[in-house]
């Protein structure tokens, strides 16, 4: 009988590999995020992370990567025009086509179809964007110094700063300085609970549309000022682990809570943001070194049957 974990492990792969035929099914096609977490049966907030854990390459290369692997299959194999094949592929031109093809291939379409030969790829250059952030850990060093916990939150009450072209990092330590500004005007800050919470994937979502929410979660009463707004939270459970260090060590924390935690427990996300709570308040505008709790908000695996 196989272990618990191992049937955990499967699940995860089963999932994805429903998205990957799915996707090899649909390559003529854009296919939005909502389909894909459906098929997969996970939530849209996690699934661009999950399926780089389980993957080992971003969603978005990943097609990009069936796609330019079909076209010169089919430059190959086939006597379709370039046209025919590019939108078979789905690019919406033929002009689209051969711009992606000699990025990833450093050839174009019709010096591939007369040769035959690929002398030099730039695909696998992409893989794994953002691995320059990581430390160089090892499995168990990662399992040791980020124990995973499980915390159970009750429902509260957030004041929150929703801040817009969230890559630009003085937007979001403006809001933070207002929000902590406020906390201390209202009486709340001691108490009050300050994190952050992404709306939008950051791996994913275009610069220019990522969103980033300041919040202070409180149990005492307050009023909020103009350009904040507030919600309540629903009670939650999360995973949680504890960082200490700069943005190298939260990037290799994040990244064990979802390839190295996550996907071999049994659990799997909910469909709500990821928190990073400030545990050391009083320094919180200081993003030299980090004191954070990284949270993502979990419910059992269940297990889908085909």
């Amino acid at each position: 009988m196989p272990s618990g974990k191992t049937q955990v492990n499967r699940e995860y792969a089963q999932r994805i590999d429903r998205v990957i035929d799915y996707l090899r099914g649909n390559l003529d096609r854009p296919v939005k995020l909502a389909e894909l977490a459906n098929v997969a049966c996970f939530s849209e907030f996690h699934f661009h992370r999950i399926f780089r854990a389980v993957s080992g390459e971003t969603l978005n290369n990943f097609t990009n990567r069936l796609r330019l692997e079909k076209a010169a299959r089919l430059l190959r194999y086939s006597d379709k025009n370039l046209t025919d094949i590019a939108l078979d592929c789905g690019f919406s031109s033929s002009a689209a086509f051969s711009r992606a093809f000699r990025s990833g291939y450093d050839t174009s379409p019709s010096q591939f179809r007369k040769s035959g030969e690929i002398k030099k790829s730039k695909i696998w250059k992409e893989l794994f964007s953002g691995e320059e952030y990581l430390l160089p850990m090892s499995a168990e060093e990662k399992k040791a110094a980020f124990p995973v916990r499980l915390i159970d939150v009750p429902e509260r009450q957030v004041a929150y700063i929703r801040v817009t072209h969230a890559f630009e990092m003085e937007r979001v330590l403006a809001a933070l300085k207002t929000m902590i500004g406020w906390a201390r005007s209202q009486n709340i800050f001691t108490q009050g609970t300050l994190f952050g919470m992404s709306v939008d994937d950051p791996h994913v979502t275009p610069k220019h549309l990522y969103r980033y929410e300041v919040c202070l979660a409180s149990s005492l009463p307050f009023e909020c000022m103009q350009g904040m707004s507030q919600l309540k939270m629903p009670a939650m459970r999360y995973a949680a682990t504890r960082v200490s260090g700069d943005i190298r060590k939260v990037a290799t924390a994040t990244d064990y809570l979802f390839r190295g935690w996550l996907i071999n427990s049994d659990y799997e996300p909910e469909h709500a943001p990821g928190l990073e709570i400030f545990l050391d308040k009083e320094n919180a505008m200081d993003w030299s070194h980090f004191e954070l709790e990284l949270c993502i908000p979990v419910r059992k695996l269940a297990e889908i049957r085909s």
